[in-house]
């Protein structure tokens, strides 16, 4: 029974388990996740009561939560790109940078569009601009990070990627990187000509429409 993956393909969180899929070449199933009610949603609501999304499905065992489900990939459906390290030292470093993009940028990015999406009334200006400083720590903090470094890190592409690769494509279209975090921005360049992020966006492509923020005319 092939995996199946309950997902959408513009949403970040998906498109990180999704580059971890594309780069082993794992073979799954898409169940979209394009209609509230429809019927991959009401499978999904019996597997994760949470509705949150992706989650994979393996012989009827359902695996929540992007990072988890790639862990869970490099253990039982593992490929020739090694995306969690052996080594537990190099395995920490990957851990540690995969929570950094997951909890410092993608998470003040989100609030930012969340915040898009309310009634005028049920904004927070205070908790957006909050997001905003955030994300500007967290550029100038990686822009020193990822000094000497080829991929988040170091030279071998790895979990701490595929969660950074959703991430910084978002969070420049929300908040742009500035200028000067020139490091942070070839990073990102490297990360839209990966292969198997590059496939990713292609398949977002379609539904830029709906980015609250109005998606730029560029990546």
């Amino acid at each position: 029974m092939p995996l199946q993956l309950f997902a959408h393909p513009f949403s970040s969180y998906c498109q990180k388990v999704l580059t971890a899929l594309y780069e082993n070449a794992t073979p799954f199933e898409f169940r979209m996740l394009d209609d509230p009610d429809g019927p991959a949603m009401r499978e999904l609501t019996e597997l994760w009561p949470m509705r949150r999304f992706p989650v994979l499905v393996d012989d009827g065992r359902a695996v929540i939560e992007a990072s988890c489900i790639i862990e869970y990939l490099a253990l039982y459906h593992p490929g020739p790109v090694q995306l969690v390290p052996d080594d537990p030292r190099a395995a920490l470093e990957v851990r540690l940078m995969d929570r950094f993009f997951d909890n410092y940028i993608s998470t003040p990015q989100q609030k930012m569009v969340f915040d898009a999406i309310r009634a005028p009334q049920d904004r927070d200006p205070y908790g957006v601009a909050e997001a905003r400083a955030m994300l500007e720590t967290s550029y100038a903090w990686l822009e020193k990070k990822l000094q000497g470094r080829q991929w988040a890190a170091g030279d071998d592409f790895s979990l701490a990627d595929c969660a950074a690769a959703p991430f910084l494509f978002y969070a420049d279209w929300t908040h742009a990187i500035g200028a000067e975090f020139a490091t942070v921005h070839a990073y990102r360049r490297r990360l839209l000509a990966r292969p198997s992020f590059a496939r990713a966006v292609d398949e977002a492509r379609p539904y830029r429409s709906f980015f609250p923020l109005g998606a730029p005319d560029r990546d």
